[in-house]
């Protein structure tokens, strides 16, 4: 047998500020049903003031590492591999100390930066690196804290985007175990960077002369141009992936996509020829959580009740770069913590 990444923890936080649409209804020009209508969100979860992009990861971090029966000490993990959008500063990585706060050692620790398709090219890496026997165990953690970059001012990403950290722990085993990682692919456009992006705060806009605008600072989508390439790439990917490991549609037992938009899921389910049932969907009491997205969905999924050992899942995301990747894993006996 191959030795394989296999998911052996699952855990999600999410901040206790609930924010519904009626609440955002007050401070822009929508209301409930031009929200849900549009985006199948009802409420989502932002952190309150001092609350950090790591805060939420060491809160996940810590319950995976207790799904996999693991104490939080040096040692316990051979790497963390932290995929946000929003990391605490810009330099340096938020992972390292995140591993620290989590008293894991001296083990390497680094961010990935894919948007929404975060967490996906850090499972990808972290497998590798296990399938590689560079380690024998990985966590790998999705956190987000998106409420600190969306522009007060701008009612289509403020009603989207919520907080959230989900996270897994991977560990050296074989391809044909319960939680065996079995394929994964990954995919990019840069071309396409402008659909999804930030456009202040890096190195181009200060390599510039002259003062720059407030408003670069905060996060920028165009969406309707988002959602046809989101479907388009995520059924790709998932086609792709699913050849790889050698399943068929009718297999798949669960999807779990990033969730960006209930109707991009909806659309990507049809288009599969996949049962509506078998697409998971929580955006609608979580928002669009970036990075964060997938394991929190997983965590749902599985406390729900909908993922039992051998299930064959589906995991796929569509994010900024632009980015996309998918995943293709049988379902272990993990419960989330």
């Amino acid at each position: 047998m191959a030795r394989t990444a296999v998911l052996a923890g699952l855990g999600g936080y999410l901040p206790p500020r609930r924010v519904t649409n009626e609440e955002l209804s007050e401070r822009f020009d929508t209301s409930d049903e031009w929200i849900t209508t549009r985006t199948g969100i009802r409420s989502r979860r932002w952190a309150d003031t001092g609350i950090s992009t790591g805060d939420l990861a060491v809160e996940a971090g810590h319950r995976a590492l207790k799904s996999a029966g693991l104490a939080p000490e040096p040692g316990v993990v051979d790497m963390v591999v932290l995929a946000t959008t929003t990391p605490d500063q810009p330099c340096p990585a938020t992972a390292p100390d995140v591993a620290a706060r989590l008293h894991l050692g001296p083990v390497a620790a680094f961010d990935i930066s894919a948007v929404c398709t975060g967490f996906v090219y850090a499972l990808a890496v972290a497998s590798a690196q296990i399938s590689a026997g560079h380690a024998d165990r990985v966590l790998v953690i999705g956190a987000e804290t998106y409420s600190t970059i969306l522009n007060p001012a701008d009612r289509t990403t403020s009603v989207i985007f919520g907080d959230g950290a989900g996270a897994v722990v991977l560990t050296a085993g074989e391809d044909d175990q319960p939680g065996a990682l079995l394929g994964v692919h990954l995919g990019s456009d840069g071309a396409h960077k402008d659909l999804i992006c930030i456009p202040g705060g890096g190195s181009r806009q200060r390599a510039t002369h002259g003062e720059p605008d407030p408003a670069e600072q905060y996060f920028t989508m165009q969406g309707k141009k988002v959602f046809a390439a989101a479907v388009n790439h995520m059924r790709q990917s998932t086609v792709s992936v699913l050849d790889a490991v050698g399943w068929t549609t009718d297999q798949i037992d669960l999807l779990v996509g990033h969730q960006a938009n209930a109707r991009i899921l909806k659309s990507l389910a049809r288009q599969l020829d996949l049962p509506e049932d078998r697409a998971f969907i929580n955006i609608d009491q979580v928002g669009n959580t970036s990075a964060a997205s997938i394991p929190l969905a997983l965590a749902d999924a599985c406390a729900a009740g909908l993922l039992a050992p051998g299930d064959r899942v589906l995991l796929t995301a569509f994010g900024g770069g632009l980015t996309w990747g998918s995943a293709a894993l049988t379902w272990p006996g993990t419960t989330p913590a």
